[in-house]
């Protein structure tokens, strides 16, 4: 993560605070103001950072993936880089009390943990995704698991043996490895598909509980249990606050620290939060999209909260192919909510270029699906109490015959 802040620097791309900063709702006000990364060197006696990859073009260097052929090359990843381990861990007692944990929100029910990446391993699979944790005292926190996620099904699969699952959490990792573990990828390949964006390789060390971990700032090792407690409320990508949940609580055995470490906190709602949610979901639309027509790119956009709204750029050979772009991209994200598809004359990263394609191209009886009483996403507060809601395709494309009729006047 050192490494990738550094070149951040040489894009011009950091903002160093030097003045003392308060983890308690400062530091991430001050995140919401900016798409920059922002380096606290004085944040509750430690050093903090957050907006790592706030913007597509951070995401970019960070993936060393040229940013206009992103997602593409992403589509394309076969998750086979190689997992080399070297050595072990020495874990000291864990002091969640020492680093500077964030409370983001006046109303979220405490400080949480926002990029820790959350390794398990069970039955000889290790499995990587990032889960919000919220501290409860030194050495717990209570872990929001999505019910049906791998971290989830790997709890169950302890427990049913009666046995904790063990578990480590990074913290201040690099940035390609988070991408990575917020990527749906065949189950146990995460570290595989961060070691391929690594160049092909990735080092890790085994933690006392068995479980490897790569290069970080912060590693804290424990297991998850049978225990739950409260959860919530916090702030979600939709900017509301999710509701109160009972919850796995993780205790935590050991801490490791680098020397003079760095944390990264990311904003809750926030720009960065959005990167990782959505971007790894435009590569698996586009996967899904192009086995229907031919794709050009995909964009989950900022407005639509980077994760419940997407626009599909494609090249149609026939009139129906916006309209199967629509069902393969709701099929590859089952909660996205509106769709919008164009034609590659419209850039899809412009909203007003998006929005000059609806209002020049659609025909509301005709370009627009309604689709009724389908699974959309939790996080949606117009979700139904029975976890439905409505989803909207529009195909803002151009009618195939009658390109003349639409094409825009040019110099």
């Amino acid at each position: 993560m050192r490494e990738f802040i550094e070149k951040m620097r040489e894009y011009g791309l950091v903002i160093d605070v030097e003045e003392p900063v308060s983890a308690d709702l400062q530091a991430p006000k001050m995140a919401s103001t900016t798409d920059k990364l922002l380096f606290f060197h004085k944040i509750e006696g430690a050093r903090a950072v957050m907006n790592l990859t706030a913007s597509r073009r951070a995401l970019s260097i960070a993936l060393g993936i040229d940013e206009k052929k992103m997602v593409k090359t992403l589509a394309d990843a076969k998750f086979d880089g190689k997992v080399k381990t070297a050595g072990t861990l020495t874990m000291k007692k864990p002091s969640l009390s020492s680093i500077p944990v964030m409370h983001h929100f006046p109303r979220d029910a405490g400080r949480y943990l926002t990029s820790g990446i959350v390794f398990s391993r069970f039955d000889g699979v290790e499995n990587a995704s990032i889960h919000r944790m919220q501290v409860l005292d030194d050495h717990r926190v209570a872990a929001r698991l999505v019910e049906g996620r791998h971290t989830h099904v790997m709890l169950g699969k302890a427990l049913a043996k009666r046995e904790k699952l063990p578990v480590a959490v990074t913290i201040g990792t690099d940035p390609a490895v988070t991408f990575a573990s917020c990527t749906r990828v065949p189950a146990g390949m995460e570290l595989g598909f961060a070691a391929e964006l690594l160049g092909g390789e990735i080092a890790v060390r085994r933690c006392s509980n068995g479980v490897l971990v790569p290069d970080a700032e912060i590693v804290l090792e424990g297991y998850i249990g049978g225990e739950v407690t409260d959860e919530g409320p916090f702030v979600d990508i939709t900017g509301t606050y999710d509701p109160v949940r009972q919850q796995p609580v993780i205790e935590f055995t050991g801490m490791y620290l680098k020397q003079n470490f760095i944390y990264h906190g990311i904003l809750p709602g926030g720009d960065e939060h959005k990167m990782l949610m959505g971007a790894p979901y435009e590569s698996k639309i586009y996967r899904a999209v192009a086995g229907v027509t031919e794709v050009r790119n995909v964009v989950l956009t900022k407005g639509g909260c980077g994760y419940l709204h997407a626009v599909i750029q494609i090249k149609k050979s026939t009139q129906g192919d916006a309209k199967n772009a629509i069902m393969a991209a709701f099929a590859a994200h089952t909660s996205l909510k509106h769709v919008v598809v164009v034609d590659e004359d419209i850039d899809p990263y412009d909203p007003n270029d998006v929005e000059y394609a609806i209002a020049t191209r659609v025909s509301g009886d005709r370009d627009v699906m309604v689709i009724t009483g389908v699974r959309g996403s939790s996080l949606d507060p117009c979700q139904l109490e029975d976890g439905t809601n409505v989803k909207v395709g529009v195909d803002a494309t151009m009618v195939i015959g009658r390109e003349d009729d639409f094409s825009r006047a040019t110099w």
